[in-house]
């Protein structure tokens, strides 16, 4: 089991050093091995973050280019290492210990349902429209980063999300920038960098690496070909900001894990177990969240030792917010609430889902979430311009 090294070494320690970097004190210590000196210097500060990286696929990957010639840091993710926690933790600078975004899906009291997050719509799909931009920041509960920054501050996103509530929640104080396309994307962060001399931050989060992967798999050709127009890409960045005083940091919010059929722990065919729950599965199908009746627990906590022990181990969720599972010090009030009674973390390459009325079954090539090294462990590149 990996699990995230919060006290200097995870992608919170990276934002830490960032705020430390434009004079914000934070309650995580700043990334060891990274010059917060340096950061405080740079003109730029460019935060590059590339969804599915996973060190494992980069390092096995990485054939040519500036991305191949320089020193390539290893840190973790946080826990479970999925982009809605992570990339929050990138918004927030905080673990999920604190942000309690805890996953995909999600058990939101406040609004009595289980939403999605990132697109923050119902689970059921009734409400295209989902909730507003105001109840994401409620949710939230927490400061951005871009309104703590005393520089100008610049979030480029796809065009899909750009009007979504959890960027405007996420990006307040904050210009936001639109791209289509990758090119679209680097071509904007140069266009930034060279508006004026001013200091500025710029968080750009590229996603299409992750889809693909979640279509084809971690070691498919789409995957590796993608990663490799992905080098090239970021190579003519960096030649196009030379001189310009800029720091470029390259990181990820997980890394994923090839699953096949076999590998599937479909809950609708566990009806006996799935009658001790009171709300469908939450989080991700690497690491669930269970929702138990009290009545029902004894019942519960037996089938998944007879049943489902080869494929996961069950845990309280309060005993792994005491482990620090989720982060250091004080909890949000409203995280145990988020893991519900009991979580399942997953074994080997197993997933584990359900599939609650107007879901179509489908089955990812690949997932992220779990404790894998594949999963927690991401890259964190830093060049100089």
């Amino acid at each position: 089991m990996y699990l995230p090294e919060y006290r200097d070494h995870s992608i919170v320690n990276l934002m830490s050093a960032i705020l430390k970097a434009y004079g914000n004190n934070s309650i995580y210590k700043p990334l060891r091995n990274l010059d917060v000196d340096a950061l405080r210097r740079s003109t730029n500060l460019v935060l590059l973050v590339i969804d599915g990286l996973g060190h494992e696929f980069f390092i096995q990957h990485v054939k040519k280019g500036i991305l191949a010639r320089l020193p390539c840091e290893k840190i973790t993710s946080v826990f479970p290492p999925t982009t809605a926690t992570a990339v929050t933790t990138f918004a927030t600078g905080l673990a999920p210990q604190q942000h309690a975004i805890t996953g995909w899906f999600m058990y939101l009291k406040e609004l009595g349902s289980v939403v999605k997050i990132l697109p923050f719509v119902p689970r059921h799909g009734c409400s295209a429209q989902g909730f507003t931009g105001d109840y994401m920041q409620r949710i939230l509960g927490c400061e951005p980063i871009s309104s703590k920054l005393n520089v100008g501050s610049y979030f480029l996103y796809p065009h899909f999300l750009h009007g979504s509530a959890y960027r405007i929640a996420t990006s307040r104080g904050a210009e936001t920038i639109a791209y289509e396309s990758l090119s679209d994307c680097l071509s904007k962060i140069a266009e930034v960098v060279k508006s004026n001399r001013r200091k500025k931050f710029m968080y750009a989060y590229w996603s299409e690496l992750d889809t693909i992967c979640h279509s084809y798999g971690t070691r498919s050709p789409e995957a590796i070909k993608h990663f490799m127009e992905l080098e090239q890409n970021i190579n003519k960045l960096i030649r196009e900001l030379r001189n310009s005083n800029t720091t470029v940091l390259i990181t990820s919010d997980h890394g994923l894990i090839d699953t096949d059929a076999e590998d599937f722990i479909n809950l609708n065919l566990h009806p006996e177990l799935a009658a001790t729950l009171t709300l469908p599965l939450c989080g991700e199908p690497r690491v669930a969240y269970c929702y138990v009746r009290p009545s029902r627990i004894r019942r519960f906590r037996e089938y998944v030792s007879a049943k489902l022990s080869p494929y996961c181990t069950l845990y309280r969720s309060q005993d792994l917010i005491k482990k620090n599972f989720f982060g250091l010090q004080e909890p949000n009030e409203k995280l145990l609430d988020r893991v519900g009674d009991y979580i399942l973390i997953m074994k080997g390459n197993y997933v584990v889902k359900d599939f609650i009325m107007g879901e179509t079954t489908h089955i990812l090539k690949a997932n992220h979430g779990g404790v894998s090294k594949e999963e927690m462990y991401v890259p964190l590149v830093e060049i100089t311009c």
